[in-house]
């Protein structure tokens, strides 16, 4: 399996979630975490995503990443405004974290500005994790079959998976990429929970992850 960060889930209460790093075989960062386990928006208003205005109004930031990250998500936008809105910001989320992660830097902006609570606690220490250990990240995401489900006005989950069989770790200082052969621990089944703050962004409050998901397999 090629090394990439994995998000999985260790639930505490009833909102909290660690982001840690996945490993299947090998050293990983995700070895200096404690108690850590082994594992933009622009659309019309008819597709409904949110305008421009609303873009403005929320401050979203713009999140770049190097030439050699590269993710995709499919779908990428909904009929339903909600569900619309809902997929986006997580997928800026998602882009986040790996901005992060390339910055070194687990206080980023953009990152903060897509968690709350125990969610933005979780995700830096994920982040933190990598930059601890020296590495950033390279290669191929693709996210897919990403379904949302409305719950209330303002709280919602999604489910996707994603395909790490291109995404690798790889030391900063040295350029050393860290991978082994994919196999069905490459692919990854994720629940999400959400919340709609007051400015309209969607923040993550909650995330599980199965490593190996039948599901998910190819």
């Amino acid at each position: 399996m090629n090394r990439r960060p994995t998000l999985l889930a260790a639930l505490t209460l009833t909102v909290a979630a660690t982001l840690t790093l996945s490993a299947c075989g090998g050293d990983s960062p995700d070895d200096e975490v404690a108690g850590a386990d082994s594992a933009a928006a622009t659309a019309t208003e008819k597709s409904g995503s949110p305008s421009a205005s609303e873009e403005a109004a929320a401050g979203r930031p713009k999140i770049e990443l190097p030439s050699d990250v590269k993710l995709s998500f499919t779908p990428d936008e909904s009929e339903d405004a909600v569900k619309n809105a809902i997929l986006k910001d997580n997928a800026e989320l998602v882009r986040a974290l790996d901005a992060a992660i390339v910055a070194q830097n687990a206080r980023l902006p953009a990152l903060e500005f897509y968690t709350e609570g125990e969610g933005a606690v979780a995700a830096q220490k994920w982040v933190k994790a990598f930059v601890d250990a020296g590495w950033t990240v390279t290669g191929d995401t693709r996210y897919f079959d990403r379904q949302v489900t409305v719950s209330a006005k303002n709280t919602a989950s999604l489910s996707y998976c994603a395909d790490e069989s291109k995404a690798f770790s790889k030391v900063i200082k040295t350029g050393e990429i860290k991978g082994t052969e994919v196999t069905k621990e490459s692919y990854v089944a994720y629940g999400v929970q959400v919340e709609k703050n007051d400015e309209g962004v969607w923040e993550l409050m909650n995330i599980s992850s199965t490593r190996g998901a039948d599901k998910c397999q190819p």
